[in-house]
C-alpha cells in the first residue's frame, strides 16, 4: 500500500483513511506493507511500515511542507516547517522512481495506492510484478480546484493515467464516482465505491481545556468551521452565513479551526463584513485542542463546494455536536440525521444556524441522533467491502 501520509504525520483526512483502512483490514486477517516516500518517526501495530529511501542514493532536503491538500497554484512552491524535499512534483516523481525497487523488495499480492501522490509508484510497482493495482481516489484535481478552470493539467495527467491502468478504482463516495466516469472518462463498472467511516483509531480524543467555557456561560452559542482555509471547503460561505446569522442573533461566536492558502484572505473578509468581534480564528488543531473544539460547539458546519467524502462531520458526530453539511458532499450519502444545504445557498445556512443555536429541542434531537449514526459508520464496513474487491483482483490474476 503507496501512502503519503500516516498519522501523527498527517495534515488532514488521507493519513486518517489510511489508519483507519489499515487497521480495519489487518483484523480482518490482511498483512499490510504500508509505504511512505519519507522516513519518520512513525509506526503502527498492524502494518510494517516502509520508507521510499535507500542506502547508497543521495538525497538533498528541504525544509518544506508538501501537503496533499495543495491548490494548483501551490504546487510547485516551497514553503518552511515541512517533511517532504523541493517541490511536490520534485517529490511525487521521486517516490514514483522508487516504486520498483520495493515492489521487487517485498512479497505480496495486491498494489494498492492512496491518491494522485502515489500513483506514480504504484503504477512501476504494477510494471515491475504484474500484481494487480488498485488506486483509491480520496479527492480529484476537480475538488481541490474547485472547477475546470484552475485544473492543474500535470495533476490531472497523473490521476487520468493511473485510473486508466489500474484493475480497480476505488472511490469515497457516488458524488466522487461521477466526477471520476464524467471528468477523466473512466468506465463506470471500473469504479468501487467504498465509504469512509470512523471508529476508535480515528476519532478525536481527549479531556479538552475548557477554554471556551467562559464564552458559553456568558450565553454565547458556538457555530465551529473546521477544515482547511480554501477554495474547496467554503470558509467564504461560511463568514457570509454568519454574517447573515448575526444580523438576527448577535450571541454567536463563529470559530475557524483551520489553516491554508486562504487564511488572510478570510480574516480581511471577517473585517469586510463587520463580523470581526465574532469571528475567532484558532489556526490548526489537533488532539485534545481538536475535540475541546468539537465538544463546545452548539453546531459543526462544512460548507464544502465540493467535498469527495468529508470525515469531520463524523468526527462532529461522534461526539454529539450537530452538524451542517453541504449537499455537494459524499458524507451527506451516508448521514440522515445531519442538516443538509447547498454550499452557494448562505441565507438558508443561515436560518439552519439559527434554527439550531434557537431551539435546544432540535439541538438535543439531532445531537443523540448524530451519535448513534456516527457509531454505525465504521472503518471495519469500508474493509469488509474492500476485502471482496481484493480477494476478486487476487483470484482473477
Amino acid at each position: 500500500m503507496f501512502g503519503w501520509e500516516f498519522p501523527p504525520h498527517n495534515s488532514g483526512g488521507l493519513g486518517v483513511a489510511c489508519q483507519g483502512l489499515t487497521r480495519s483490514l489487518a483484523e480482518r486477517g490482511f498483512e499490510v506493507l504500508f509505504v511512505m516516500p519519507k522516513r519518520l518517526d512513525v509506526s503502527s501495530p498492524w502494518a510494517r511500515m516502509i520508507f521510499a529511501e535507500r542506502e547508497g542514493i543521495e538525497t538533498l532536503e528541504f525544509d518544506s511542507p508538501l501537503s496533499p491538500y495543495m491548490t494548483s497554484s501551490k504546487y510547485g512552491k516551497q514553503s518552511k516547517n515541512g517533511i517532504y524535499a523541493g517541490d511536490l512534483f520534485s517529490e511525487v516523481e521521486r517516490y514514483r522512481g522508487m516504486g520498483a525497487t520495493i515492489a521487487k523488495e517485498e512479497s505480496f499480492d495486491v498494489i494498492y495506492a492512496h491518491d494522485w501522490l502515489s500513483f506514480g509508484a504504484g503504477l512501476e510497482a504494477k510494471k515491475a510484478t504484474g500484481k494487480p493495482l488498485i488506486v483509491h481516489v480520496h479527492a480529484t484535481e476537480f475538488d481541490r480546484s474547485g472547477g475546470a478552470s484552475g485544473v492543474n493539467p500535470h495533476v490531472f495527467g497523473i490521476e487520468k493515467l493511473g485510473m486508466e491502468q489500474a484493475d480497480c478504482v476505488v472511490a469515497v463516495s457516488e458524488f466522487t464516482k461521477q466526477i471520476i466516469v464524467t471528468k477523466y472518462g473512466i468506465p463506470a463498472e471500473k469504479v468501487r465505491v467504498v465509504y469512509n467511516g470512523i471508529d476508535e483509531s480515528t476519532a478525536p480524543s481527549g479531556i479538552g481545556l475548557r477554554r471556551l467555557r467562559s464564552l458559553k456561560s456568558s450565553g454565547y452559542s458556538i457555530v465551529l468551521f473546521l477544515g482547511r482555509l480554501t477554495l474547496q471547503k467554503g470558509p467564504d460561505h461560511f463568514l457570509r452565513a454568519a454574517k447573515k446569522a448575526l444580523e438576527r442573533d448577535p450571541r454567536i461566536m463563529f470559530v475557524i479551526s483551520g489553516s491554508g492558502d486562504m487564511e488572510d484572505e478570510m480574516t480581511q473578509l471577517a473585517a469586510k463584513l463587520g463580523i470581526s468581534g465574532n469571528v475567532i480564528f484558532t489556526g490548526f488543531l489537533s488532539g485534545a485542542d481538536r475535540h475541546e473544539m468539537y465538544v463546545a460547539a452548539d453546531l459543526f458546519v462544512m460548507p464544502s463546494v465540493s467535498e469527495p467524502f468529508g470525515i469531520t462531520p463524523l468526527e462532529s458526530m461522534r461526539l454529539g455536536t450537530p452538524v451542517l453539511i453541504s449537499k455537494q458532499s459524499g458524507v451527506s450519502e451516508v448521514v440522515h440525521h445531519a442538516l443538509k444545504v447547498d454550499f452557494w445557498d448562505t441565507d438558508e445556512m443561515a436560518n439552519k444556524i439559527l434554527s439550531v443555536v434557537g431551539h435546544d429541542a432540535l439541538r438535543s434531537s439531532l445531537s443523540e441522533n448524530a451519535k448513534k449514526e456516527a457509531e454505525r459508520i465504521t472503518w471495519a464496513d469500508a474493509a469488509l467491502k474492500l476485502d471482496g474487491i481484493l480477494h476478486g483482483l487476487v483470484k482473477s490474476h
